[in-house]
């Protein structure tokens, strides 16, 4: 029976790579010269930090960021952002916390969305992924579709270990 893994995480290595884009560009425009603005990701806390010296350069940064990320095919769902704060004598900054997982109230929602859908088959949650079971491989596509672009699904997910 065809079954595949659905997870929820962010491809760091991408998203590395959209951060030094943004940099590149950050430092190739004329209305940033002289500017100390940045974003860096915090692997860590996994945050992405965006610092400039007012709310306009902090959102340009912000713009020119998600640019460069849906270049690289990361979501923006599972971003939250904050609110732009003073850090420092002129700087200001935002957070983007990146969720990554499921969560409690991310596996219900799943699960009531998966009956929702009227999917045919099984599927269990496990270690950090769901295992999604039917005999239809089309099913699993649509399913997979469906869960992916609901309104209410505030999590970035992908396909793994596709099994036919």
């Amino acid at each position: 029976m065809p079954t595949f893994d659905l997870v929820s995480r962010i491809d760091e290595m991408e998203l590395n790579n959209a951060l030094k884009n943004t940099e590149k560009v950050i430092s190739g425009r004329f209305d940033f010269k002289g500017s100390e603005a940045k974003a860096e990701y915090k692997e860590k806390e996994k945050i992405i930090e965006i610092k400039a010296e007012d709310e306009m350069k902090v959102k340009t940064v912000l713009d020119i960021l998600r640019t460069n990320m849906g270049k690289r095919g990361i979501g923006f769902r599972g971003m939250k952002e904050s609110p732009i704060e003073n850090s420092g004598l002129k700087a200001k900054k935002m957070t983007l916390s990146l969720s990554t997982g499921f969560d409690k109230d991310a596996q219900k929602l799943m699960n009531r969305l998966i009956k929702e859908s009227g999917f045919k088959g099984k599927s269990q949650y496990m270690d950090e992924k769901f295992r999604l079971e039917s005999k239809s491989i089309d099913e699993l596509q649509t399913l997979f579709q469906f869960l992916k672009t609901h309104k209410d699904m505030n999590l970035e997910l992908h396909m793994e270990n596709m099994k036919r």
